[in-house]
């Protein structure tokens, strides 16, 4: 994994058309390098899950061009590569697994990084998840608390600011705070070198935390069943 992190110091630091295209062949070494052990990770995850089973790379990994219509940022390409495994693929709408091998930076999108989740939730998904926090709070508690054990924590980036007014007393309140339900892990530099300990570090904290994914894409699966009624 050495050679495609230093392409991507290289591609972060000259970061345009003309240099990237002299370079187009470092490039595709470097994504095909990526792509060997994202496939790795793929087959690894579909003898886990089965409802992941199936999937092909174009499922689950990017483009290295960057959408920059609405962007302050006008540079033309990402400086990482990552993949995002979920039922159906990454364009289902369902909750997954998600690596990201970047320059190393201090947060996304250069950090290195793991997630479990999704970064965006119908409405109704939301109002289940809160129904359920009503309901029996040490459900999701418990999903949060396994994760801080692997070392990942919720992301609360996008949260609402003020707690929902039925949530006030709870000692779960900032669990209703969420829009998102994501748990992440940015990674040491020294941590994705290393491929064979790389995969079987992510395909360890997937496992352990599969019980979150499966919880969110059962309510999101729900809310696409009353849809269709």
């Amino acid at each position: 994994m050495k050679e495609v992190i230093a392409f991507l110091h290289q591609l972060h630091q000259n970061n345009n058309t003309q240099w990237f295209h002299a370079h187009r062949e470092a490039y595709e070494f470097a994504r095909d390098r990526f792509n060997q052990f994202a496939l790795r990770l793929l087959s690894e995850l579909g003898k886990m899950d089965e409802s992941l089973a199936g999937l092909e790379l174009k499922d689950c990994t990017y483009r290295i061009n960057r959408d920059i219509r609405f962007s302050s940022d006008k540079s033309p390409y990402k400086s990482h590569f990552c993949i995002f495994v979920a039922p159906g693929g990454k364009k289902s709408g369902k909750a997954g697994y998600y690596f990201h091998l970047s320059v190393g930076g201090d947060d996304y999108p250069n950090a290195n990084m793991l997630a479990i989740g999704h970064y965006c939730y119908d409405k109704k998904v939301v109002e289940i998840v809160r129904e359920d926090l009503l309901d029996d709070p040490t459900l999701f508690d418990g999903f949060v608390k396994q994760a801080e054990e692997n070392g990942l924590s919720l992301d609360f980036e996008n949260a609402l600011k003020k707690v929902p007014k039925e949530f006030a007393e709870s000692p779960y309140k900032d669990y209703a705070r969420l829009k998102a339900y994501c748990l992440q892990r940015f990674m040491d530099p020294s941590e994705v070198t290393d491929e064979e300990r790389l995969l079987a570090y992510l395909l360890d904290v997937f496992k352990r935390n599969r019980p979150f994914v499966d919880y969110l894409n059962k309510v999101i699966d729900y809310t696409m069943e009353v849809d269709e009624d």
